[in-house]
């Protein structure tokens, strides 16, 4: 199996906390080895994941919805230019091995629910749950964390059933 590449979608603008959760999230996500994957820009969570995960040695990836890095976080190793704006939410959820959800608005509600609809493993960790996603509560395909610990053990578990499927 490849690196597993852990997607961290969220907001722009997100309270000061929720920044430093992102940063730790980064950090976690860079000291086992994965790789790190958000929307690129140099704010909010996107920010803070990739400088969580550089500052701890970690390899970053920011899938950018322009057409130059002009807004791209200085903490990204690759910055994929896409000039296709918020459809490039689709390219995020589908380059990830497994997805995070922190806080955010409609974007981060976009990129859960292309997750969901594309199979994916979603983790919520700060996104509110929705009436809408229970069926995926139900099958294990979505699940809530309510720390950096207990997300790191879900998106372990569910890189492993996924070597597992693969092997």
């Amino acid at each position: 199996m490849r690196k597993p590449i852990v997607g961290v979608m969220g907001g722009s603008r997100v309270p000061p906390d929720v920044e430093e959760r992102a940063e730790r999230l980064g950090q976690a996500i860079a000291a086992r080895g994965w790789l790190l994957l958000n929307g690129g820009r140099n704010c909010g969570v996107m920010a803070a994941s990739a400088r969580g995960a550089r500052n701890a040695g970690g390899m970053t990836i920011g899938i950018l919805p322009d057409q130059n890095t002009n807004n791209a976080t200085p903490d990204l190793d690759i910055a994929i230019v896409t000039g296709i704006g918020d459809a490039r939410n689709l390219v995020n959820v589908l380059s990830s091995t497994v997805v995070v959800a922190m806080l955010g608005g409609t974007g981060t509600a976009s990129e859960v629910a292309l997750a969901l609809k594309h199979g994916k493993r979603v983790i919520l960790f700060g996104f509110p749950e929705s009436p809408v996603f229970a069926p995926y509560r139900e099958t294990g395909q979505l699940s809530a964390a309510t720390d950096v610990d207990e997300v790191i053990a879900q998106a372990t578990a569910a890189i492993e059933a996924i070597r597992i499927e693969e092997a």
